[in-house]
């Protein structure tokens, strides 16, 4: 018997030709090579996605002890603790699936939440019963959740997001390290290099939904190298009408859209890629962002570029230098989508928001954002005074 070969027969000579199959070797085996990266990336959010309690007790954010009506489970009841940044769920393991129970820890506001989608919202709810405990998170949560994820054994090679979630099943290159042997993001084309990431940073669904006569929330089939919209089609949306994913305008409103909004960004259209900024390895920054935002926004938009703005700093922010007004994120990638309750992550258009289109299509923008005791008449009358921005421009 061939172990890890996949075997093909030439038709014309019947001759079997046996190829080498990649397999999954799980982000351990990258670390002997790989040592200051693995250790940067095993701090990250993304290697620290689902943890078990049961080996880190002290992942449960909130005291299970203090009676709370939303809470009926027990921490010994909990197989997977997710998220720890905005909010937390909590995972138990039935047969060989798991299921979200029906309470959220809110991580910003320190209280509990209901956690349980309603209709009209996500696509997938009508798919599955209302009952949390029979709605299992192997369609709609696991897949993105791990590496490898077997549809039909339910099955991982890890949990959380590891190296081969990026890089692609890592057999070969561990065998015999080689850059034509292991994907890399950095030398795929942009659109395919921003597909690693959009793979879970947006909502859609699978192209072939229902699989196997289930309904799966995550990009099935997808290896990095490849094109996502092969396997992959984006959440819909139509201009001018208010969704459960979208503005009227085009902007997302929901976590996890980080893809749906940077596609339509002039940022992509002229090649940039999501890791021209962020290092899902691991930085000290916000976002594991390569710099300091407002720093790195500079060095590709500053005054002295082309693509940069005319004048001062305060010339093209009408605010202080220092102040949070000068902030490039503040103007340019405002939180406006909702994460859990009033905590907000931040557009990726990088669109400029006038007070007219939050007017016309119900989007906050960036001033009222953040003076929050002013409306948008206000807004759009201070932005009339700017004399280096057209005033049509701020009127639509």
């Amino acid at each position: 018997m061939l172990i890890g070969l996949r075997c093909l027969v030439l038709l014309a000579t019947v001759v079997p030709l046996c190829v080498a199959q990649k397999s999954y070797v799980g982000s351990q085996a990258c670390a002997t090579c790989h040592q200051a990266t693995f250790k940067r990336w095993q701090k990250t959010p993304m290697a620290n996605v689902v943890v078990d309690p049961k080996l880190h007790p002290e992942v449960i954010i909130p005291d299970l002890t203090k009676p709370n009506p939303l809470v009926t489970f027990k921490k010994e009841d909990i197989a997977f603790v997710y998220g720890s940044k905005w909010k937390q769920r909590y995972f138990t393991k039935r047969g060989d699936e798991y299921y979200v129970f029906p309470a959220q820890w809110d991580v910003m506001n320190h209280v509990w939440r209901p956690y349980n989608p309603k209709l009209g919202t996500d696509w997938w709810i009508p798919e599955y019963p209302a009952d949390q405990m029979q709605r299992p998170t192997g369609p709609l949560c696991d897949g993105c959740h791990s590496v490898n994820y077997n549809i039909n054994t339910h099955q991982v090679t890890e949990w959380n997001v590891g190296c081969e979630r990026c890089h692609g099943p890592g057999s070969e290159h561990v065998q015999k390290p080689s850059k034509d042997n292991i994907v890399n993001p950095a030398r795929l084309d942009f659109v395919r290099a921003s597909d690693v990431c959009i793979q879970c940073h947006s909502q859609g669904r699978p192209n072939a939904n229902p699989i196997n006569g289930k309904y799966y929330d995550w990009a099935v089939g997808f290896e990095p190298g490849m094109r996502l919209s092969d396997v992959w089609t984006l959440e819909e949306h139509k201009l001018g009408e208010t969704t459960f994913t979208h503005f009227a305008e085009d902007t997302a409103h929901k976590n996890r859209m980080q893809g749906n909004d940077f596609v339509t960004s002039r940022m992509h259209l002229r090649g940039i890629a999501c890791f021209s900024c962020h290092d899902v390895h691991g930085t000290d920054n916000e976002a594991e962002t390569i710099k300091p935002a407002a720093a790195m926004c500079l060095e590709c938009h500053g005054p002295s570029s082309p693509n940069g703005f005319r004048g001062t700093l305060e010339e093209h922010t009408h605010h202080k230098a220092s102040s949070a007004g000068s902030d490039c994120l503040a103007c340019h990638m405002p939180k406006i989508a909702q994460t859990i309750a009033d905590i907000n992550v931040r557009s990726h258009t990088f669109r400029f928001i006038t007070p007219a289109q939050s007017e016309m299509y119900k989007i906050p923008n960036a001033c009222v954002l953040c003076h929050k005791d002013k409306n948008n008449a206000w807004a759009g009358q201070q932005l009339a005074t700017w004399q280096n921005f057209s005033v049509w421009r701020m009127e639509h």
